[in-house]
């Protein structure tokens, strides 16, 4: 039966819905993040005349967007309000979190992001065959690869692969499916398949395509006669793909952070953690991180740098002196 573990990581908290010894979906939350579903107050600084839409700000400083005000709010009213989708960082702007007034003629609140059993570590290889897929936006499938990237308007799904194009879009309709899920991707996605000219192929590929998105809550548009279909489904927050398009560097250090600690947990006796990174990412290993390394790991700490690393590749080790 699948079960969400929860990791609470240095610099983040992951999850993983794990059924058996595959991983299902995959959600990541950074501290200080209002995840879908938080609870929070706010003072409403506009109110948008003719409709029951404002903005709010919280009590860290942000704003956001507000809807189902009553009737009788105004402006400068503080308010409870419940957080329904978390502010995403794009490219040269950010997009405000959105928010619901908390009372009984508003929507039920999204399933909040800690829900699920807190665990020391997840199981071996898991995490990291997730973050390598999303870290370069790709997935294989049998004869090809789907290629997913973030645009301001839409996540886009390409299809590559050997074979008919009607061949090539059924096999990698699987690949689609688990993207969705790993990358823990919503709002707009296009997915440009192979174009198809008959259209019982096209019919093939929306019956695949809706059976392998059964148990995932969306809407979608029929293939049309360029191979191109249109899904909506609800977007919370930020996707891993979203966090490596905006924020490549802090993403790797906090993997690189997670793979000293499992090198301290590994049953080697170094008193000396050694973490080798690339040059531009010990700047991003904050000095509070570096120190809750230490104390959690309770050995001491050298970074040393190696301009021969790629990014994403940190080496940990234990070492004697």
């Amino acid at each position: 039966m699948a079960e969400w573990l929860i990791e609470e990581g240095i610099g983040e908290t992951r999850a993983l819905l794990v059924e058996g010894e595959q991983v299902r979906s995959a959600r990541l939350l950074w501290p200080g993040e209002l995840a879908a579903g938080s609870q929070v107050s706010g003072q409403l600084t506009t109110k948008l005349k003719g409709t029951r839409r404002g903005v709010a700000r919280l009590a860290d400083g942000s704003e956001a967007l507000v809807d189902h005000l009553r009737p009788d709010v105004t402006e400068g009213q503080s308010l409870d309000l419940v957080i329904t989708r978390a502010s995403i960082a794009e490219r040269g702007r950010l997009k405000r979190a959105q928010a619901r007034a908390a009372g009984a003629d508003a929507l039920s609140p999204v399933a909040g992001f800690l829900q699920g059993r807190t665990v020391r570590r997840f199981p071996a290889g898991l995490w990291e065959e997730v973050w390598h897929a999303a870290s370069s936006g790709s997935l294989a499938f049998p004869g090809g690869e789907i290629l997913v990237s973030v645009t301001p308007a839409m996540t886009l799904i390409d299809i590559d692969g050997i074979g008919t194009p009607r061949d090539v879009a059924l096999s990698a309709v699987p690949a689609i499916a688990q993207a969705l899920a790993w990358f823990d991707l919503g709002g707009n996605i296009g997915i440009d398949f192979p174009t198809l000219q008959a259209k019982e192929d096209r019919r093939a590929v929306d019956t695949a395509l809706g059976t392998a998105l059964a148990d995932w809550p969306h809407e979608r548009t029929g293939m049309n006669g360029f191979g191109f279909v249109q899904i909506v489904a609800r977007l919370t927050g930020p996707s891993l793909l979203h966090r490596f398009a905006r924020a490549r560097l802090g993403m790797a250090a906090r993997m690189a952070l997670r793979q000293a600690e499992l090198a301290a947990q590994s049953g080697g006796t170094g008193r000396i953690l050694e973490l080798a990174v690339h040059p531009a990412l010990k700047a991003k290993l904050k000095d509070a991180w570096l120190a809750e390394l230490a104390r959690a790991t309770g050995r001491e700490l050298r970074i040393v740098t190696d301009p021969a690393l790629a990014i994403e590749a940190a080496h940990a080790q234990l070492l004697t002196a």
